[in-house]
């Protein structure tokens, strides 16, 4: 599995690879050319039509409009993998908005983003080693408990 960290768009969007960008798009359009309908990206990224809506509403995402309809670009979509990738780490939307705000930025910022997503990410890291040290001490009262009422069980039989 390959995990991308470009952190800004600019230089994100430039490694987006060829495959992915031409099996999505027209013949006749490049890759900067694609764009999606609000069904389109909310079914590539497997979220709802309702959640992008509302990462519009947040500000986060700001699609084109053709009359009502919305109209993503590049940009757009890697805002969105980026925020969803922050939910998943469990960063609150202050953080997202944070750190995909930096995005857009010059690419002299860069070293900014990425010390700033990198803290985070050590913050994160620290929070799941407690959890995970914490689950493996309930699996093994769990485990305890359980056996002894298997022992009591056979006891009573």
């Amino acid at each position: 599995m390959q995990v991308d960290v470009y952190v800004n768009v600019k230089h994100y969007n430039a490694m987006t690879s060829a495959t992915e960008a031409s099996s999505r798009a027209p013949a006749h359009a490049g890759p900067a050319e694609r764009s999606w309908t609000v069904g389109e990206l909310a079914d590539e990224l497997g979220i709802t039509t309702r959640t992008l809506r509302f990462y519009e509403a947040e500000g986060l995402i700001a699609p084109a409009r053709s009359g009502s309809a919305r109209i993503y670009d590049h940009r757009d979509r890697t805002r969105m993998r980026l925020i969803l990738r922050g939910k998943r780490f469990g960063m609150s939307l202050s953080e997202i908005r944070e750190i995909v705000d930096m995005y857009d930025g010059a690419a002299s910022s860069e070293r900014r983003q990425l010390e700033t997503l990198l803290a985070r990410l050590d913050e994160i890291t620290t929070d799941l080693t407690a959890r995970q040290r914490d689950l493996e001490r309930i699996m093994a009262e769990v485990g305890e408990v359980a056996q002894q009422c298997r022992d009591r069980l056979a006891q009573l039989s």
